[in-house]
């Protein structure tokens, strides 16, 4: 695909494959924050409204940070429900990151007005499983309006929340780079060491001679701290 190629916009075909095989009501669901040292990991849960697609609708990371806050504010009022819900870095660090994204994504879903019959993931993994009904896709964020609305909205939650930590954690670049590595935030790491919301059982924290003896074992399977 060539640079100037038009990337087609997100529309309802999926949705419509879901509710003809008996869905009543489909959500599309994304998650922001997997890759983070700091925060939580965030997932949206997104019902389409009944309106057409917003103009310029896509991935969240296709958007720039202006646009997307502005593509937020289109989409309030266009899906007809959507819910947040998060995981922190202490059950992160608790759980390991699979539990953590299917406790959000639970909580998001269970924050929805109405539970829905099937669950767009976006993706190839399927972390949310039982009771859920879901449908894995691949690029769903850039093909499934829904998911492409979970995508923006969750990124645009999660900014503004790691942003109003700037003031109390100052340096870490977390207004700019939202608890992602940047070398702002490596050398606020390197010379205060980790915050309250950082992730503590990271291998970052293996490259910081004055902060590695605070690393966390990391929870084995079933979210069981490994004794090795």
């Amino acid at each position: 695909m060539s640079a100037t190629t038009p990337i087609e916009p997100p529309d309802f075909a999926l949705e419509q494959e879901l509710r003809a095989a008996g869905a009543g009501l489909v959500a599309g669901v994304d998650e922001v924050g997997r890759g983070a040292w700091a925060g939580p990991v965030v997932v949206c849960a997104a019902v389409a409204g009944p309106a057409p697609v917003p103009e310029g609708l896509t991935d969240s990371k296709r958007l720039t940070p202006k646009r997307r806050t502005a593509m937020a504010e289109l989409l309030r009022p266009w899906v007809a429900d959507h819910a947040v819900g998060r995981a922190e870095a202490e059950e992160i660090d608790a759980l390991g990151m699979t539990a953590a994204l299917r406790l959000a994504a639970d909580r998001a879903l269970r924050g929805l007005s109405r539970r829905p019959d099937a669950v767009i993931l976006d993706g190839k993994h399927d972390y949310l499983g039982r009771p859920w009904a879901v449908r894995t896709q691949v690029k769903a964020d850039l093909t499934s309006a829904s998911v492409a609305a979970a995508s923006v909205l969750a990124k645009v939650y999660r900014d503004t929340w790691m942003a109003g930590l700037d003031a109390e954690h100052p340096g870490y670049g977390f207004a700019t780079a939202a608890g992602y590595p940047s070398p702002v935030h490596r050398a606020a790491l390197a010379e205060h060491g980790p915050t309250p919301y950082h992730r503590m059982t990271w291998s970052y924290l293996d490259g910081l001679e004055k902060w590695r003896h605070l690393r966390k074992p990391r929870p084995g399977p079933g979210g069981q701290t490994a004794l090795l």
